[in-house]
C-alpha cells in the first residue's frame, strides 16, 4: 500500500480512536443485555466493527497508523495490528520507532490465536524427524535440517526472522524476480535458489515458484501452497534410514524428485495424446468432435510447455550447486545424475512437440475436408440450378408466351416445368458421372 499522500485520500486518524471507543461501548451494552443466542449477536457485532475499522486502516498512512499505535494501550495496539493487510505492516515495521518495534517483535507470540504454518524437520537416528512447533519457542529451541514454509503470514516470517536471522521473501512475490536473479550467494553465506516445480492437478497445470535458502546447515524452504514432490520427498525421508544426511542432501533430493514427477506427467502427456491420435485417425470427425479433440491437445501442450520450463529451471539450480563448491563427491555424482535425468527428458518433450504439432495439423485437416464437403455440396446445387434459372429467364420472356400461342397456358407450363425438372436431373447426373471418373483416374493413379 503506497504512502504517498499526493495521489491517495486519507482517512482521519480520529475515526480510527472513535471506531475503538465505539466497537468498546457496543460491546459492553452486548454484554450486559440479556438475549438468547448472546454469543452469536456479539460475535456478529464484532465482525461488523472490525470490517469498518479494516477500511479506515486500508486509507491511512503508516506514519498515521504509528502515531495511532504509540497514543495506545498494549491490547488495542494488538487489535490495530492484527486489522493491517501484510503491505501496511511491512510499511509500519519499515519506519516505526523503538516503541512499535518491540510490539511488531512480539506479534507472533500470541498464544490465544497461534499462526503457525511452519513445518521443521531434525535428523533422528539416520530418518528425518518432524519437530512438534506451536509456538516460537519450540523453533528456537530446535536444531532442525530442514525447515519449510507453506504459504507464512507475514506474523511468522517475522519471528522466524528473528529467531535465524535470515530474512525471507514473500511467497506471494516470488515469481517477480528476473531469471537472472535467481542464484545467488549473500556475504553471510546464504545461498539463495528460487526454482520452478510443476504442479499437476485436475487437468490444470502451472509453475509454482519455491524459495530455497541455505544457511548454517539448514535449509528453508518457502512457497505459496503444498505441492506433491515436498509431500513425497516427506514420506520417503521419514520412512527410509540415511535417505538424507544433511541440508544439501534434501536439497538435491527434492530436485530429483521434482524430475521424477516430470517424467511421471510426461507420460500421462503420452497417454492422452494416445486416445487423442484413435480419434485423429478415424474415418469420420465431425467438427464438435474436432473442436474437443483441438481443445485436448492444447491443455497437454501447455503441460508439455510447462514440464520443458520446469527441466530446464531444475538443471539451472542443480548446475549452479555444482558450481558452488560446497557438495561432496557423492553428491556431485548424484547432481551428475540428476541432470542425465534431466538431459533425457528433453528428447522426449521434443518429441511431444513434434506429435502434438502433427495431430493439430491432423485435426485442422479434418476440419478442411468436413468444409469442402459442405462448399463441394453447395457447388452441386448451384451447378444444377444454373441451366434452370436460365430457362427460367427465358420462361419469363414475352417471347415465350408468343411461342405458346394457341397452347393453354396449364399445359404449356406443366411441359415447361418437366423439361426444367429433366435438365435438372440431367446436369445431376453428368456431374455424378465426372466424380466417379475422377475417383477411378485417382485409383488407378495411387
Amino acid at each position: 500500500m503506497t504512502t504517498d499522500t499526493n495521489h491517495k485520500t486519507h482517512a482521519n486518524p480520529q475515526a480510527v480512536i472513535d471506531k475503538l471507543l465505539k466497537q468498546k461501548l457496543v460491546a459492553e451494552l452486548v454484554h450486559k443485555q440479556d438475549m438468547p443466542r448472546h454469543e452469536l449477536v456479539d460475535s456478529l457485532v464484532r465482525k461488523e466493527n472490525m470490517a469498518q475499522l479494516r477500511q479506515i486502516l486500508n486509507q491511512l498512512t503508516a506514519e498515521e497508523i504509528i502515531d495511532i499505535l504509540e497514543g495506545l494501550p498494549s491490547e488495542d495496539q494488538w487489535l490495530i495490528w492484527e486489522q493491517l493487510d501484510d503491505e501496511h505492516k511491512q510499511a509500519v515495521q519499515r519506519e516505526s520507532p523503538v516503541s512499535v518495534q518491540q510490539l511488531l517483535a512480539k506479534s507472533g507470540f500470541r498464544p490465544e490465536k497461534p499462526r503457525i504454518r511452519i513445518k521443521a524437520f531434525d535428523l533422528h537416528e539416520g530418518h528425518l524427524r518432524e519437530i512438534s512447533i506451536h509456538t516460537p519457542e519450540d523453533l528456537r529451541e530446535a536444531k532442525p535440517v530442514w525447515v519449510d514454509l507453506v504459504a507464512p503470514t507475514f506474523e511468522d516470517r517475522t519471528w522466524a526472522e528473528e529467531i535465524f536471522g535470515i530474512e525471507f521473501p514473500d511467497p506471494e512475490r516470488l515469481s517477480d524476480l528476473e531469471a537472472s536473479a535467481r542464484f545467488y550467494v549473500q556475504e553471510n553465506g546464504e545461498i539463495h535458489l528460487h526454482s520452478d516445480f510443476l504442479l499437476d492437478k485436475d487437468d490444470i497445470s502451472s509453475n509454482i515458484v519455491v524459495a530455497f535458502i541455505l544457511y548454517h546447515d539448514t535449509l528453508f524452504s518457502i512457497r505459496r501452497q503444498e505441492l506433491p514432490v515436498f509431500r513425497l520427498q516427506r514420506l520417503r525421508a521419514l520412512s527410509q534410514a540415511g535417505y538424507v544426511t544433511d541440508s544439501l542432501d534434501m536439497l538435491l533430493d527434492l530436485y530429483a524428485a521434482n524430475a521424477e514427477y516430470s517424467a511421471g506427467a510426461l507420460e500421462d502427456v503420452y497417454l492422452t495424446l494416445e486416445g487423442v491420435g484413435g480419434q485423429v485417425l478415424s474415418e469420420h470427425m465431425s467438427d464438435e468432435e474436432a473442436g474437443k479433440i483441438l481443445n485436448d491437445i492444447a491443455i497437454e501442450e501447455d503441460l508439455n510447455g510447462r514440464i520443458r520450463r520446469n527441466v530446464m529451471d531444475t538443471r539451472r539450480a542443480v548446475s549452479f550447486l555444482m558450481r558452488s563448491k560446497r557438495l561432496t563427491k557423492e553428491q556431485l555424482e548424484y547432481s551428475q545424475q540428476i541432470l542425465r535425468d534431466i538431459e533425457s527428458l528433453d528428447g522426449h518433450t521434443a518429441f511431444l512437440f513434434d506429435k502434438i504439432n502433427f495431430l493439430m495439423d491432423a485435426v485442422v485437416g479434418f476440419i478442411n475436408i468436413n468444409q469442402n464437403k459442405v462448399i463441394k455440396r453447395l457447388t452441386v446445387v448451384s451447378v444444377v440450378f444454373m441451366p434452370l434459372n436460365i430457362l427460367a429467364g427465358i420462361g419469363g420472356m414475352s417471347e415465350f408466351t408468343m411461342m405458346t400461342q394457341g397452347i393453354r397456358w396449364p399445359v404449356a407450363y406443366g411441359l415447361f416445368t418437366a423439361g426444367l425438372v429433366l435438365v435438372g436431373w440431367l446436369t445431376y447426373v453428368f456431374l455424378q458421372v465426372l466424380e466417379k471418373r475422377e475417383h477411378r483416374q485417382a485409383r488407378r493413379r495411387g
